[in-house]
């Protein structure tokens, strides 16, 4: 019992009022992987060493402290969150924002700092409840760490008898890059916007859920040289526009996308059902089609995309055990296919290769802090012209996974 009437403790009192608003959480995940030969390249965790198809890392190792501030009716006011992720290859801050809560209304809430970008339904689902290994190839691609710096308003009614309590809009502006570089390197900016239907009880037992994404940006072009794909007689090929008013003009990123969930309750737990589609614009350089995090100095190249995520998850005797089965597939170039890549002086690179990934595992649920995960992956990437690419590559990957979470 804490002696209040004591300078002490009433010192040590105010300090307990104070903080006791703080949470810290975080998760662990050591990891063992084998590739089906040695330099895999792989989005599970990056590529393997040229000389080894095998590997421990601990591939997230995140430290979480938030802080929510009540008014007077027990409402809240302000959240404050601070992360960072620690693994053998660094430190890094991963989230560091504040949040407004608007209570006149209990309609409205504004978020400024660094956090996710409101698109889609993976890119938002976090890495220790999401059930794969990891996201897909596109949005680790398109949106490589999920988070970007900038401002968000969103509309989410917080009273449970208000007519539109199932639906949530978010709207924000950033800087476009992310943390694939050092900083914001132009004044373009990245509009994107999410509205989406939380999950809604069809049934006692169906629910569902589902969204709708836009993202309306772009960066500086640095160079007068923009190519574009281009059908000439037949052929397909990058064209160049050397136009001087490219130059310092806006680069186009514009993406689309819409999701849905299904979800039904039973007696082993559940079974669901997720479906996420993209598509757009995409401007990036001759050999990588992510998203610039520096300014680039060689032309650019903009391309039509499309890639999707599909997800069967199903919970065997009880909520414990769980069977996954998800397919996504990423085409940076819809306009070119097969064969058409890397043909004779048509300038068509390893970049615009379309790939699909199956993956197939079981989730076993120890207890709240503990989770095993054991997937495989099987990588296949679309024939080309490419010499490194006539065939498939095999780069399919098994991952056994250990989750400790607190």
């Amino acid at each position: 019992m804490m002696d209040t009437t004591t300078d002490v403790g009433r010192g040590l009192l105010s300090i307990y009022k104070k903080f006791d608003r703080i949470q810290i959480s975080g998760y662990l995940q050591p990891q063992f992987q084998v590739a089906s030969k040695k330099g895999a390249e792989s989005f599970n965790g990056g590529n393997f060493a040229p000389q080894s198809n095998n590997r421990f890392s601990l591939r997230r190792g995140r430290l979480r402290f938030d802080y929510v501030r009540l008014n007077d009716h027990d409402q809240p006011s302000v959240h404050l969150v601070f992360q960072v992720d620690g693994t053998e290859r660094g430190l890094f801050v991963r989230d560091f924002w504040g949040r407004y809560f608007e209570n006149k209304w209990q309609l409205f809430s504004f978020t400024a700092g660094l956090f996710a970008r409101p698109f889609g339904y993976e890119v938002n689902l976090g890495s220790p409840d999401r059930e794969s290994p990891e996201r897909g190839r596109m949005s680790q691609l398109l949106m490589r760490t999920e988070r970007d710096l900038g401002v968000m308003a969103s509309f989410e009614p917080r009273r449970k008898n208000h007519p539109l309590r199932y639906f949530k809009l978010d709207i924000g502006a950033f800087n476009g890059q992310g943390l694939s570089g050092p900083g914001e390197y132009d004044s373009y900016k990245d509009i994107i916007g999410r509205l989406s239907l939380k999950p809604y009880p069809v049934t006692e037992r169906l629910s569902v859920s589902a969204g709708v994404s836009l993202l309306q940006g772009g960066f500086i072009q640095n160079t007068k040289y923009v190519y574009t794909t281009s059908n000439n007689n037949g052929k397909k090929e990058f064209v160049v526009d050397s136009s001087e008013d490219n130059l310092y003009s806006e680069a186009p990123r514009e993406y689309r996308g819409v999701d849905m969930q299904w979800k039904l309750k039973h007696a082993w737990g559940a079974t669901e059902l997720r479906g996420e589609y993209w598509w757009g614009t995409q401007t990036a350089t001759a050999n990588d089609t992510e998203t610039p995090g520096l300014l680039l100095t060689t032309p650019y190249y903009i391309r039509k995309f499309n890639g999707a995520f599909f997800y069967f998850l199903q919970n065997i005797v009880n909520k414990k055990h769980q069977l996954g089965v998800k397919y996504d597939w990423y085409d940076p170039n819809t306009e070119v296919k097969g064969k058409e890549i890397g043909a004779a002086g048509n300038n068509i690179t390893a970049a615009n290769i379309r790939y699909d990934t199956w993956s197939f595992g079981y989730n076993y649920y120890i207890d709240e802090h503990l989770k095993l995960m054991l997937w495989y992956d099987i990588v296949k990437n679309e024939s080309t012209s490419l010499p490194a690419y006539l065939s498939n590559k095999s780069t399919n990957v098994f991952t056994c996974r250990l989750q400790f979470r607190f």
